[in-house]
């Protein structure tokens, strides 16, 4: 369960690669507006249906946010994340947003929620330092959209499962990170046929549900926005 559980984390980092000539930020780009929960986020992620909003519901959700902010406060120096057990995955490789992830929060949060204890921590590097922005919960990939309900409204956040992954044969795992690639999270084959024409094993669901969550931001919707962890869908890293 471990290895299964880090390997989403390693996944869902792809998801989020960036570029150093990338002429925009995705991750700079504010969000206001509750039509960002209705957005396409392409081929390879599911998001949770968006409900309405239930007596309760903002109260809930607040508790979530308190917790993850007090959580993540003495997180600020990355040192600390890591002294505490965090691990930082693919720290060689440019991203867009860095995910610290801790194994035993990552199981516990298998079999129950505990917001005070984020699977993985989010940062932005800056030259050689990293600054916290969020963090990210996770629930097992079985779990329906009740079961998520129960852990963080649906009526004020989205899961996402990874989808749709085309895992290349051994001697093209290179491949994963090409510009324009057909492998992965990123790449252009979205079907199973299309996988097997071309070597691949195809995986329809990648682990576990997934919810970013940024309490260091003002308003409702830039703390829970899915904006923020948008994939490009040109095909670009």
């Amino acid at each position: 369960m471990k290895r299964i559980l880090l390997l989403a984390a390693i996944l869902s980092i792809i998801m989020s690669l960036g570029s150093a000539q990338e002429s925009h930020d995705m991750s700079a780009i504010p969000a206001n507006s509750m039509e960002d929960h209705h957005m396409d986020m392409g081929p390879h992620m599911k998001m949770t249906e968006l409900r309405d909003l239930k007596p309760g519901d903002e109260q809930r959700a607040a508790q979530v946010v308190d917790a993850a902010r007090q959580a993540a406060t003495k997180y600020q120096d990355y040192h600390a994340a890591i002294a505490d057990g965090y691990e930082i995955f693919l720290p060689n490789l440019p991203q867009k947003m860095y995910h610290f992830t801790k194994k035993s929060y990552a199981i516990e949060a298998a079999v129950a929620f505990h917001p005070e204890h984020p699977t993985s921590l989010l940062y932005e590097k800056h030259g050689d330092d990293y600054k916290l922005i969020g963090v990210m919960y996770t629930a097992p990939k079985r779990f329906t959209e009740d079961q998520l309900n129960e852990r963080i409204p649906l009526s004020v956040a989205q899961w996402h499962q990874h989808t749709n992954f085309c895992r290349p044969p051994d001697d093209r795992k290179r491949e994963l990170f090409f510009p324009n690639a057909k492998f992965g999270l990123r790449g252009s084959i979205t079907t199973k046929d299309e996988c097997e024409a071309n070597g691949g094993t195809f995986m329809p669901v990648i682990f576990s549900w997934m919810v970013h969550l940024y309490p260091f931001e003002k308003t409702q919707d830039a703390i829970w926005s899915v904006e923020r962890q948008a994939p490009k869908h040109d095909g670009q890293p």
